[in-house]
C-alpha cells in the first residue's frame, strides 16, 4: 500500500490524487524538490520556431513582447519575426487608414455609388492580408526566415 508524501494518508493503486489532501500522487512533499527537477523547470523555454510563430499572433503586442522577453530577445530568428510582425501590422494599419480616407472621399463625391465597389474590394484585400498573416506564421513555424519585400529587409536590419 502507498502513502501520500504530503499528509501520510493511505493511497490506493491507480489513484492520481490523494483522497485526504488532494496532492498529486508521486509528487514530492513541500520543500522536497530535487535540485535537478527545479533547475529543469526554470530553464524550460519555447522553441524558437514556436516563439517566431507567436510573434505574429497579435502583431504589435506579441512582437514587442518577444523583443523584451529574456530568452528570446537575443535569438536572431525570433527577433527577425518579431520585427517583421511589428512592421507588417503598422503597414496594415496605415493602409486601412488611407483606404478609409480615400474611399470616404470618393464615396462622398459620387453620392455613395463607389461604396458598392469599395466594400467587396476591401473584403478581398482583407482576405489577402489574412492569408499573408497565416502564411508568415506557417513559415516561422517551419524555421524559415521568409522576408517580405521592404518590410522583411527592415526587419532583418533591425534584428542584426
Amino acid at each position: 500500500m502507498a502513502y501520500c508524501a504530503k499528509c501520510g494518508a493511505q493511497i490506493g493503486e491507480g489513484v492520481a490524487f490523494c483522497g485526504s489532501c488532494g496532492a498529486p500522487v508521486g509528487a514530492p512533499a513541500a520543500g522536497g524538490a530535487t535540485p535537478a527537477a527545479s533547475a529543469g523547470a526554470s530553464t524550460a523555454a519555447m522553441a524558437p520556431n514556436v516563439a517566431g510563430l507567436l510573434a505574429y499572433i497579435l502583431g504589435l503586442i506579441t512582437g514587442i513582447i518577444f523583443l523584451v522577453l529574456e530568452p528570446y530577445k537575443n535569438d536572431k530568428f525570433v527577433r527577425f519575426h518579431a520585427f517583421q510582425s511589428i512592421f507588417l501590422h503598422v503597414a496594415v494599419i496605415a493602409f486601412w487608414i488611407l483606404w478609409m480616407i480615400v474611399w470616404g472621399i470618393l464615396g462622398a463625391v459620387t453620392g455613395g455609388i463607389l461604396g458598392l465597389v469599395s466594400f467587396p474590394l476591401g473584403m478581398l484585400i482583407g482576405l489577402g492580408i489574412f492569408a499573408l498573416w497565416i502564411f508568415l506564421m506557417y513559415k516561422a513555424y517551419n524555421n524559415e526566415r521568409y522576408m517580405l519585400p521592404y518590410i522583411g529587409a527592415m526587419a532583418a536590419k533591425q534584428a542584426g
